[in-house]
């Protein structure tokens, strides 16, 4: 099954081009009530709808590393700490954008605009304190996840061996374009991941070279306590722009469109603009330290 948020918070599942309308009031909602919700009776066609981002997590989890080729490529970055498999971080809630809604670039905060795509894994219940082999009744279905990143901003923060605000940034979280129950993947550790802008590969990748593996990771977040609807990440795939020889040349720009795609789960599609188209006003004067 396919869930959406559409319009103004509507919830519904895709029956071909045909929404049909789930009488709950957030697909957070959803799974708090394992999806035990009736329809309202309102059958739209999906050409007619606004998609939104399909989920508001209560906690977003955040992992880096994980893919073998990227971790392999990011040695070669100069960067002052080690990206470690095991860096684990919180995600802001707020960041969160859905299909189509525009990444706003801060040109007042960064000249490093990066892309990162990833795997977004959803859980379905509450939870502490499991192992992998418990892991896979929590895993509920999988979104798409564009891990937007300001590497000058990252770079700064690397110093101190930590990333946080680099990707939390307003705008800077597109996930979408819906979320695919996990009865829908016949395999998630053999998915294909693709990441284009403008139509060009930039990221090319599978979920089989993760190098711990998705029970292993829900897992191993779990200490931290999961609320049904929270949102978990495996980390991205190689051919981000920071690691080419020249990234200035790969960096996005206002007027960039990003395809999002993983096998199975969808096509995220964003487009990158200015500050001004976006707030309709000049660049504000940075805040620093």
């Amino acid at each position: 099954m396919k869930l959406i948020t559409f319009d103004e918070g509507r919830v519904g599942r895709l029956e071909g081009e045909d929404v049909i309308e789930l009488d709950v009031p957030s697909t957070r909602a959803y799974f708090e009530l394992e999806g035990k919700v009736g329809e309202t009776g309102e059958r739209l066609k999906l050409d007619d709808v606004r998609l939104r981002a399909p989920i508001q997590p209560k906690k977003f989890f955040h992992t880096a590393g994980n893919f073998a080729e990227h971790d392999k490529e990011l040695q070669a970055v100069n960067w002052s700490h080690p990206v470690h498999k095991g860096i684990v971080f919180f995600q802001n809630v707020d960041a969160i954008i859905g299909p189509d809604d525009p990444i706003i670039y801060p040109e007042h905060l960064t000249k490093e605009l990066d892309y990162e795509l990833e795997l977004a894994i959803v859980i379905g219940k509450s939870g502490k304190f499991f192992g992998p082999d418990e892991a896979l009744e929590y895993i509920a279905g999988f979104t798409v996840f564009n891990d937007i990143t300001a590497r000058d901003i990252q770079r700064r923060e690397m110093e101190s061996g930590v990333f946080s605000f680099s990707k939390a940034i307003d705008t800077f979280c597109p996930i979408g374009p819906y979320i695919v129950t996990a009865d829908e993947i016949d395999d998630f550790q053999n998915l294909a991941m693709q990441l284009r802008v403008n139509g060009d590969v930039r990221q090319i990748g599978n979920t089989n070279t993760m190098r711990v593996s998705i029970p292993h990771l829900v897992a191993y977040h779990s200490p931290q306590v999961y609320s049904a609807g929270d949102l978990l990440t495996t980390g991205t795939i190689s051919g981000v722009a920071a690691i080419q020889p020249n990234p200035f040349d790969f960096y996005l720009q206002p007027g960039d469109v990003v395809e999002a795609e993983i096998e199975g789960v969808g096509t995220l599609r964003n487009r990158v603009i200015s500050w001004e188209e976006g707030h309709g006003g000049p660049v504000p004067t940075r805040v620093d330290w």
